[in-house]
């Protein structure tokens, strides 16, 4: 009979046992998602050049292969394996390709690669026959490699300078003078205002401008590296707020005339360059100059040939800041007319302008933001863009019509969308997640909006003890909305009391409350919830996508007003039966690190721990261009500093607090944390303390799972 017994019992067991869902390992939670639970895609999906196909590389009868299709009847066909690849190389006595590298196309059948310090172009011809040629062959310490429109030239910089090449020809050097202190064609002040890149070649590929950055007259700061012994020391550039900042010109380098002239933008020597546009017949250079205070823009037209400014063609001005982004884009490539990106109406906008100054029309308006331009439909006379328009939490896919700046939504399924669109308008590449799906990808006709899906990604979380994820809107003090997550276990139990982990950021730029997937956010969100947590997160007025008003509304009091929100989610969160208001703790990096110990040390006692990780801790010692925006200078607003200042409320520490960072941090400066501990010892306060050698502003790859055991276990030790 027992054995009997024993047999009923496992048979009915069985199928229980197969649907109990695993939980995430410390690793799976940090890099699961880059990893083994990464969202399945489309490899290189992407338009190939100016013709209306698109590609992507795929497993085909046991080899790797590209292939093509046409967006209009879904045709397929095989353009080249990567073992067709490495024959053709081979022939050129260039090294094999292990994987397909990143595929640059310039027209349906031909695209360039980069290989062993090589530009190597492939012509797939009529299918059944193939050509390689080596565009050209750059030097091993070639940095910042731009190349032009026709793929026939290469600019990069080398050792501090500014060389071009084209084809096999030896390499022109544009500038003689580079060096540490003097750098050219590399992005300039500190990458804000939406620079990524500082070299830019006209659209007839026979000029190139490029920045020219001064910063010999900025502060040199240490980092150490104490990997050597004895330890050596590397001097960096970091202008901090209100003290002396780098100097940036326009240069023109011609082809033609082998000639250099730089661009007379005028003084003080340290305002911003930015938004640099090229028109599209060449002949001018568009530059949006920004005072230092960052509240009053001008932009101007110059002469490509000479330098000389033709004319201001509008300004803008804000009593707290102008924060330009975007360069001009001009509608299918005529120089008459172009599109300015602007916040002046509260949130950011499209503004049709004649390239004379005069405003013609606003393209969109109402309160949602206008992220990114995918590009122009001819048929239709429409920008397709993407917004915030049905949602601040979603990004979906419109048209505007440039003369009756009427909208429509070209999207189906409301959610976060990144799409592509076909160089002729007509198709768009749409890529989509939110809170239910993984990732689906649509070609999308934008004239009739049919649509096809050509990929539909599984959950790789299914065998997974996902959270319960629950969206909230909790009012500020002022009445906004702000939105938030409650993360609850996939086991909840609403008769328990649970430690509740408030993880923050809060600052401008970043939105950490989103329609995508996962829903949670982050999937150590999850692991802790399996653990035996509940996590908030919260998004208070100072974080993006939300308008002007909502994100400018910290200006000269950075952590204040962001600590009264989420101190607005605390009440919430006490509010609520099953949290125990006595095991709160609180973490975030960076910005979510000086507004975790703000906490701890502005309004101490509300909770029992947190994790700062990367923290400002003093303005002052930020830098010139982030921190003047959102805080003017010190001398300017003193006042809005010493509030905001962290080492002297140190005596005010109630609970524990862990401060991380990273040895080699140029964004954050470890000085930030060091000067944080020599306070606590003065003040005879215990605080506890972590640091990551050779790390810059965060810790990445295997060794961040390092870190997020370090930060759990610290929750652990204070919350359980």
């Amino acid at each position: 009979m027992r054995k009997v017994f024993v047999c009923v019992i496992l048979l009915f067991a069985a199928p229980i046992m197969q649907a109990q869902k695993k939980n995430f390992s410390m690793a799976e939670a940090v890099n699961g998602l880059s990893g083994p639970l990464a969202v399945k895609n489309m490899d290189q999906l992407k338009w190939t050049g100016s013709t209306e196909y698109y590609t992507y590389i795929v497993m085909n009868d046991s080899e790797k292969v590209i292939m093509a299709n046409s967006p209009a009847t879904f045709e397929s066909e095989t353009l080249m394996s990567i073992e067709k690849m490495n024959q053709l190389l081979a022939k050129s006595g260039i090294k094999p390709l292990n994987k397909f590298p990143n595929l640059n196309w310039i027209t349906h059948t031909s695209f360039y690669i980069i290989h062993d310090n090589k530009y190597i172009k492939f012509n797939t011809l009529a299918r059944d026959s193939s050509e390689v040629s080596i565009l050209t062959d750059l030097p091993k310490n070639a940095e910042n490699i731009s190349p032009d429109s026709k793929q026939s030239a290469f600019a990069y910089v080398a050792d501090y300078n500014l060389f071009v090449k084209q084809g096999n020809a030896p390499a022109i050097q544009i500038t003689q003078d580079g060096n540490k202190d003097l750098l050219y064609g590399t992005a300039v002040h500190r990458d804000e205002f939406g620079i990524t890149g500082g070299i830019f070649w006209s659209p007839q590929a026979d000029a190139i401008a490029f920045y020219k950055m001064d910063q010999s007259m900025v502060e040199n700061y240490p980092v150490v590296n104490w990997s050597e012994t004895p330890a050596t020391v590397n001097f960096i550039k970091y202008p901090f707020a209100g003290r002396r900042s780098h100097e940036v010109t326009l240069g023109i380098y011609n082809l033609k005339t082998n000639s250099t002239v730089y661009v007379k933008t005028g003084e003080p020597k340290d305002q911003y360059l930015t938004a640099v546009t090229w028109s599209p017949d060449g002949k001018f250079v568009y530059i949006a100059i920004l005072n230092r205070d960052q509240n009053y823009l001008q932009l101007n037209q110059y002469d490509a040939l000479s330098g000389e400014k033709i004319k201001t063609l509008f300004e803008e001005r804000n009593e707290k800041y102008v924060e330009p982004q975007h360069e001009l884009y001009f509608i299918n490539n005529n120089p008459s007319h172009f599109v300015w990106w602007s916040q002046r109406d509260g949130y950011m906008h499209l503004y049709l302008y004649k390239n004379d100054g005069t405003l013609i029309r606003q393209l969109s308006s109402g309160n949602w933001i206008v992220n990114e331009i995918l590009g122009f439909n001819k048929k239709n006379q429409e920008i397709i863009f993407t917004g915030t328009r049905e949602s601040p939490l979603q990004k979906n896919i419109y048209a505007v019509n440039i003369t009756t700046a009427k909208i429509r939504m070209i999207t189906k399924v409301p959610a976060t969308h990144t799409a592509t669109l076909s160089a002729d308008g007509n198709y768009l590449i749409d890529v989509y997640t939110n809170s239910i799906t993984p990732r689906n990808i649509e070609i999308v006709n934008v004239n009739t909006l049919a649509e096809k899906r050509i990929f539909t990604a599984t959950n790789p979380l299914n065998d997974y003890n996902t959270a319960n994820v629950q969206l909230k809107k909790i009012p500020a003090s002022d009445g906004t909305e702000l939105f938030a997550k409650l993360i609850l276990p996939a086991d909840f139990d609403s008769n328990k009391k649970y430690p509740v982990i408030v993880y923050l950021y809060n600052g401008p730029h970043l939105q950490l409350v989103k329609d995508a997937f996962p829903y949670s956010g982050n999937l150590w969100y999850d692991y802790m919830t399996q653990h035996g947590y509940i996590v908030f997160v919260m998004d208070g007025r100072g974080s993006s996508n939300r308008g002007f008003a909502f994100e400018s509304a910290v200006f000269r009091q950075l952590g204040t007003l962001e600590m009264e929100d989420q101190l607005k989610g605390v009440e919430f969160l006490k509010s609520l039966p099953f949290v125990d208001a006595s095991r709160l703790g609180i973490h975030g990096w960076s910005y979510g690190g000086f507004m975790t110990t703000s906490m701890m040390l502005r309004n101490p006692g509300i909770f029992k721990c947190g994790v700062a990780g990367g923290p400002v801790l003093d303005w002052s010692m930020y830098e010139v261009m982030y921190g003047e925006r959102y805080m003017d200078t010190p001398e300017q607003n003193a006042e809005g500093y010493k509030n905001n200042l962290l080492y002297d409320k140190i005596k005010n520490l109630k609970g524990k607090l862990l401060l991380i960072h990273g040895t080699d941090d140029d964004v954050v400066v470890w000085q930030h944390s060091i000067k944080m501990l020599k306070k606590s010892v003065d003040e005879g306060i215990q605080l506890d303390y972590f640091v990551y050698p050779g790390y810059q502003h965060n810790v990445r790859g295997k060794d961040r799972v390092h870190l997020m055991q370090k930060i759990t276990d610290y929750f652990d030790l204070n919350l359980k």
